[in-house]
């Protein structure tokens, strides 16, 4: 059956945030905005509201191999093209680690739809919070437009941004540790989750132990496409004829 978590609370000490499966994110238009004001729906969604007045929509949802993002900068009106940017963050097997280590992924957006990069931890470099760019995985989209008039949220023009992460990039697993940064560019702010979090400088990733947790709750979230489910299937029940077979004929 299809669980459908639609938990539309403010975040402000949770260091948790739930996903979802759904059957309808491969109906998703990825043009890095609400396309249609159904498109996004099927999924997992959280409001993070900030001291200034900022508000950020956060919507999550996997299907198959894939996991799906969607940022919403609601409040930003005063948006900048080719410099705010979203960055989502996953740490593997949730290691909390101080240093960035090569389990660890970050997902880059900016706001023009033309750009997006992947970023692995184990560098060296401190000036790169220990991350160094890696070439694009097959399948990866990501997206950054002007959401207007088909948002749920404010048909006022503002940035969003779209991501489509392939699952064999970042493992399967029903609890990833997991960072959201969205950079306002006119108030020089990086707005982050969890919202504890303090990031002086646009370029800076903080340590993953200040990461929180994405969790799929009904433990959906290692799903295996069902050939590979029944292939399984298969050479179990071949496996348990043989031995049986064999027992029944020494």
């Amino acid at each position: 059956m299809l669980f459908i978590c639609n938990n539309n609370s403010v975040y402000s000490d949770s260091q948790q945030v739930s996903i979802t499966k759904s059957g309808g994110m491969d109906k998703i238009i990825f043009d890095g905005k609400w396309s249609y004001t159904e498109e996004w729906k099927e999924s997992s969604f959280d409001t993070f509201s900030y001291n200034d007045g900022t508000e950020i929509q956060l919507r999550t949802a996997h299907q198959d191999n894939f996991i799906y993002i969607f940022v919403d900068d609601v409040s930003n009106n005063h948006f900048e093209k080719g410099s705010d940017k979203a960055t989502v963050c996953f740490d593997i097997n949730n290691e909390k680690s101080t240093i960035a280590s090569s389990n660890d992924y970050c997902f880059i957006d900016i706001l023009d739809g033309k750009n997006s990069f992947v970023l692995q931890g184990g560098s060296p470099l401190t000036s790169t919070s220990n991350f160094k760019k890696i070439e694009n995985s097959a399948g990866f989209v990501g997206i950054g437009a002007v959401s207007d008039q088909n948002d749920r949220y404010s048909t006022i023009s503002h940035p969003s941004y779209e991501f489509k992460i392939p699952i064999d990039v970042i493992g399967r697993s029903d609890h990833y540790g997991f960072y959201l940064g969205v950079y306002n560019t006119y108030s020089n702010k990086i707005y982050s989750w969890p919202q504890n979090i303090v990031t002086d400088s646009s370029i800076i990733i903080p340590s993953p132990t200040k990461w929180g947790d994405l969790v799929s709750p009904d433990k959906s979230l290692p799903e295996f496409p069902w050939p590979v489910l029944a292939l399984v299937s298969s050479l179990a029940i071949i496996t348990y004829m043989t031995r049986r077979y064999s027992i029944f004929h020494r």
